[in-house]
């Protein structure tokens, strides 16, 4: 972690659209001393029941979900645009065919427990609050059932504390 500085939410200036939706995200949890991850476009970052959150929504079928199911914590972590082929690879392949982490390359580390990156730009750690399926009868937007879950495979949605945001040292502006 000493790459790594500990930052207010209120620092965080950069865009969650383009950190999100197209930098891509990775997801990663713990279960019985074994880390997963999944890249993510789909979330956000907001404030909700007076704290500041992450938005995070995962399909039934991916095998992280059953690492964040099992986890009170796991982090959202984002990471310059040399590692778009990592993160390709990690949102690709499942952990449970294949020791992922390992073949990406990239380090796997602890910060309060909670997996994370050493070549990540910016992590946040967060901590579980809330959860639902999706369900295709509260589709105000009936299309969006129809174009996104064409197999009925709806996401569930996390509402996640952030309890703690770190950018890296040399990437904190002067």
């Amino acid at each position: 972690m000493s790459n790594f500085i500990e930052i207010n939410a209120e620092e965080l200036n950069i865009s969650p659209f383009k950190l999100i939706g197209h930098d891509w995200m990775l997801l990663t949890a713990e279960k019985e001393g074994k880390a997963n991850t999944m890249t993510a476009s789909w979330g956000g970052l907001g404030v909700m029941w007076g704290k500041n959150v992450s938005y995070t929504v995962i399909r039934p079928q991916r095998y992280t979900k059953e690492f964040i199911e099992n986890s009170d914590t796991f982090s959202i972590s984002f990471f310059e645009a040399a590692y778009k082929k990592q993160l390709s690879y990690l949102g690709a392949v499942s952990g449970k065919s294949e020791d992922k982490i390992q073949k990406s390359g990239l380090t796997l580390m602890h910060i309060d427990n909670t997996p994370t990156f050493e070549e990540a730009s910016i992590v946040i750690v967060c901590r579980k609050l809330y959860a639902q399926d999706f369900k295709p009868e509260f589709f105000i937007e009936k299309a969006n059932d129809e174009k996104w879950y064409p197999n009925k495979d709806y996401h569930k949605l996390y509402i996640s504390e952030v309890v703690k945001i770190l950018k890296k040292h040399d990437k904190i502006p002067q």
